[in-house]
């Protein structure tokens, strides 16, 4: 007679075969769209489905034919039958179709504004606080400013959860980089190490614009890193939908030779007016400047503060 731990095994075993019988049977057509029907398992729902039908469709080929494969059992685990990860996001995801509506189930709705410029006195890093999901406001308090390390930030902008996600997988690279090499790692090596990643899931679906910026033995540096595993290295950047407005200001009194307390003045204006006009951004005005001691942050104020602020000042210069 087995024993429980042996019947146990040749379940196990009986279950892997016949989920990898199905998985290469239907492998030819793996490019799917998984149906809303997939969030129905367990459900009483669920059940009289699998008494009607006991094929249950799951999704839409390449060739735009459905695909069914046997129903599965709610106490079982079974992988999304995906064989091409790239094609299957280019299906599902509208920012991997260049941001058209191809009646995806799956489509991103984002909306921020961060910015960063170097002068002479180090960099400035300004950021918004506000979350959104389409019209809907999901939070006004969101940290967009990832500190790596206290010489190293990253800002965030576009998909929250892939931004934090590999921000944060990018400290742990340099912090390993750290206790391998004896020093800290340069703001190129950081950024790079963050646009491999992206490249290496370049048309996966990823939604992330990025700045990378710091204080290493070079100096100040300043990189753009984006999900296309697009690097940029540069001077002034604006990430986000409100980014053109931020760039209409920078552009107009941006200087290499601003004093400290000019370009934090000029860090929290182009935040104020592209909150102003762009319905996606809003909340707080988180700014940190960037120093060969390491980052500090200088502020966090609400932009509601900030119009009032430059609402007298408007008014004052009108009168003279």
């Amino acid at each position: 007679t087995p024993t429980t731990s042996e019947r146990r095994r040749r379940q196990d075993a009986i279950a892997y075969t016949q989920y990898y019988y199905y998985y290469y049977q239907y492998t030819n057509k793996m490019a799917c769209l998984i149906g809303n029907d997939i969030l129905n398992i367990g459900t009483r729902k669920w059940e009289k489905q699998q008494q009607d039908n006991p094929n249950i469709l799951v999704g839409r080929g390449a060739d735009g034919s459905f695909i069914s494969l046997p129903a599965v059992r709610p106490n079982s685990f079974e992988l999304p039958p995906v064989a091409n990860p790239a094609e299957f996001c280019q299906r599902n995801f509208a920012s991997a179709c260049g941001g058209s509506d191809s009646a995806q189930e799956v489509k991103f709705a984002k909306g921020t504004t961060t910015l960063a410029f170097k002068f002479n006195d180090g960099i400035i890093v300004s950021v918004d606080s506000r979350s959104t999901m389409g019209a809907y406001i999901a939070s006004q308090t969101v940290k967009k400013v990832i500190e790596i390390n206290p010489f190293l930030l990253g800002t965030m902008a576009g998909g929250a959860a892939d931004c934090s996600f590999w921000e944060r997988d990018l400290g742990m690279k340099c912090r390993l980089y750290e206790l391998r090499n004896k020093k800290r790692i340069s703001v190129a090596a950081a950024s790079k190490l963050l646009a491999n990643t992206m490249n290496s899931y370049r048309g996966y679906g990823l939604s992330m614009g990025t700045m990378v910026t710091g204080w290493d033995e070079t100096g100040p540096q300043l990189y753009y890193v984006d999900n296309d595993g697009t690097r940029l290295h540069g001077n002034l950047f604006s990430v986000g939908s409100g980014s053109t407005y931020a760039y209409g200001v920078l552009d107009t009194f941006y200087r290499p030779d601003l004093t400290v307390e000019e370009a934090i003045d000029l860090g929290k204006r182009a935040i104020y007016h592209a909150t102003h006009r762009d319905a996606y951004s809003g909340g707080i005005n988180n700014l940190y400047h960037v120093t060969k001691e390491g980052w500090k942050k200088i502020h966090s104020i609400d932009v509601n503060d900030l119009h009032y602020e430059f609402l007298e000042e408007k008014n004052a210069a009108m009168s003279t």
